[in-house]
């Protein structure tokens, strides 16, 4: 996947790795929120939100929890929801990575229990996963909400376990929409927030895989990235919060965490290309340059070939290998999408029945 405008981007799970953040203007630092356990509750509101905070902090930290994850002498806490009462919590992939292969997850109640967890199931490319606790049946669950509900400027609240302080709460607004945020994956691949939602509620190392609810308590995101300002010699960045903060939309996390728990794996919709991105360049247009197509894929079956230029999919333009990604997250295999393409200076169009991959 091209990592374009990368330098200035730095993701924080555990440890820091390079990441890129490809529809944000300007060079930040994108913090996605682990770190050693505490317990002191805090909490803060912003003026800039009209949420009865008290009263939304009463009604959800209850279904909001501190996970911990560690494998040998590795590991970190970040957060979670639980979104069924016989144990079932939805979190980041990235909260509980480190514990895939042999490692141990527990998780904190509001209460103050301490129990084990086991992992569900996890999709990287979406960096969502869920865990279970057992022996649960009457576990606080989370309402959610809709996605085509969240608008800019709304007030929302975001509850979660910073630094790994438990029961933090912290207020803001919907501060923009439909971000698509690049962040570092598993095995060196990359994971993308797709139609992020994006706060200025405070998000820090922490809050990952937490809530992110609106004024009536209903989950409208799952926060999983931070950004901060970067070191001027090139280095990760400054800690802390700095007003930037993203969340991946309730509709996305929640259809992956429904088959997460019906399957144990998400099936992800697939074109069959290899994609590099094709710059805006003396006039000519930019899009994504298809250096290969695998044979008998969707893409091959459509027509399309090596060297076209995809500039368009489904009307929306393509600029960068992220677009072509992220249809590939919101599209179910066997959907229909329209490409149009440049072969030769020639525009084209193709029809692609997308096929399924895990």
């Amino acid at each position: 996947m091209d990592t374009a405008n990368s330098s200035g981007w730095v993701m924080w799970a555990g440890m820091a790795v390079a990441a890129a953040l490809g529809a944000v203007a300007g060079a930040v630092a994108v913090s996605a929120n682990e770190e050693p356990a505490a317990g002191t509750p805090a909490a803060s509101q912003s003026t800039a939100t009209t949420c009865a905070a008290t009263e939304v902090a009463e009604k959800t930290l209850p279904s909001v929890v501190t996970i911990s994850a560690s494998n040998g002498e590795t590991g970190g806490t970040g957060s979670g929801e639980i979104i069924r009462s016989d144990g079932y919590i939805l979190t980041n992939n990235h909260v509980i990575s480190v514990a895939a292969n042999g490692g141990e997850v527990g998780v904190l109640f509001n209460d103050g229990r301490g129990v084990p967890a086991t992992i569900v199931g996890r999709d990287p490319k979406s960096d969502l996963a869920v865990i279970k606790v057992e022996g649960e049946s009457d576990l606080p669950v989370i309402a959610f909400g809709r996605s085509e509900d969240v608008q800019v400027g709304q007030p929302v609240v975001a509850l979660g376990a910073p630094l790994g302080l438990s029961n933090t709460v912290t207020a803001g607004i919907v501060s923009a929409l439909d971000r698509t945020i690049e962040v570092p994956g598993d095995n060196g691949e990359t994971a993308l927030l797709v139609s992020a939602v994006q706060t200025d509620a405070a998000i820090n190392p922490g809050n990952s895989g937490g809530a992110l609810v609106n004024c009536a308590s209903e989950l409208v995101g799952v926060p999983s990235a931070g950004a901060n300002i970067p070191d001027p010699s090139g280095g990760g960045g400054s800690g802390g919060d700095i007003g930037l903060g993203f969340a991946i939309p309730v509709d996305h996390a929640k259809a992956v965490s429904d088959e997460i728990i019906d399957t144990g794996t998400v099936t992800h919709a697939y074109f069959g290309v290899e994609l590099i991105t094709v710059p805006e360049a003396q006039g000519r247009a930019g899009g994504v340059y298809i250096r290969s197509v695998v044979p008998g894929s969707p893409a091959a079956k459509a027509g399309l070939e090596a060297g076209d230029v995809i500039t368009a999919i489904d009307g929306s333009a393509v600029t960068t290998t992220n677009d072509v990604a992220a249809v590939t997250l919101t599209k179910n295999p066997g959907d229909t999408v329209t490409v149009d393409y440049t072969r030769g200076g020639q525009s084209g169009t193709a029809t692609v029945k997308l096929g399924a991959q895990q």
